[in-house]
């Protein structure tokens, strides 16, 4: 399949999603709401989700789209988008720039094309799982095999304790060489480019995780649920940098 064209729009997307939201980065007066869930919203995720809504229909009108904030439309569509306008809004209204834009291209249910991407610091990162290029470069994650080698990412240090096993994540997290909350997309965005090993995160929503699954295997990875099972759909997610390194985190989550 020729996913050449979807590509060239799926950058246009990223680009104009890019430019809304980043006027709305680092300024004070931006409101923020607390949804049912407690995650916060605010209006530069709502606005940028409309922005990529009207631009799908306006292209690509029998395609479906799956978004955070405004639901699903014809989810059941051979082609379907999804998306995630700031993953990481978190980080967003706290002023850190380790969020991003996730977009992603599932085709008869599964990821075919994806990005990351960080206007502030001007990061653009497309993944069709065979190959991954930031801002038009390949990149690759790195040969890390061993626990005891690795920088290990996740997005709240209180989730897997909360949602998996805390005292085998905690067991795993003491091996690892280096250990920090640099997560949600951005952590995959370092782990596709070679700057991290290991990502976990032990709850995800869909749209968490479409975009990353070829984005990580683009870049060589390898990506599952918690438990090694499907990457997508799934609750959770383990990224590693190599086959080697994933099998021994499912080794020690496993005891």
């Amino acid at each position: 399949m020729d996913l050449s064209p979807y590509r060239t729009f799926l950058i246009e997307l990223a680009r104009e999603s890019g430019d809304f939201i980043r006027p709305y980065f680092l300024q004070p007066g931006v409101a923020v709401e607390f949804k049912a869930d407690q995650s916060p919203v605010t209006i530069a995720d709502r606005g940028a989700e409309e922005l990529l809504r009207a631009r799908l229909a306006k292209k690509f009108p029998t395609h479906g789209i799956v978004g955070e904030e405004f639901g699903s439309e014809r989810a059941d569509a051979e082609f379907v988008w999804v998306l995630d306008p700031i993953d990481g809004t978190k980080a967003f209204i706290t002023g850190l720039p380790l969020w991003g834009t996730l977009i992603a291209l599932l085709h008869h249910g599964q990821p075919v094309l994806g990005c990351i991407h960080q206007p502030v610091l001007n990061q653009l990162v497309i993944g069709d799982g065979t190959t991954t290029e930031l801002n038009g470069k390949r990149v690759r994650c790195r040969p890390t095999t061993r626990i005891e080698d690795a920088t290990l990412l996740t997005s709240d240090p209180f989730n897997p304790a909360k949602y998996q096993d805390g005292a085998r994540y905690d067991t795993l997290a003491r091996r690892a060489r280096l250990v920090r909350t640099w997560g949600d997309c951005y952590g995959y965005l370092l782990l596709a480019t070679g700057w991290a090993d290991l990502c976990l995160d032990p709850i995800m929503n869909p749209w968490d995780i479409a975009a990353l699954v070829p984005v990580v295997r683009g870049a060589g990875g390898v990506i599952t649920d918690w438990h090694g099972g499907a990457a997508y759909p799934a609750q959770s997610t383990i990224a590693a940098a190599t086959p080697a390194l994933h099998a021994a985190t499912l080794a020690a989550l496993a005891k």
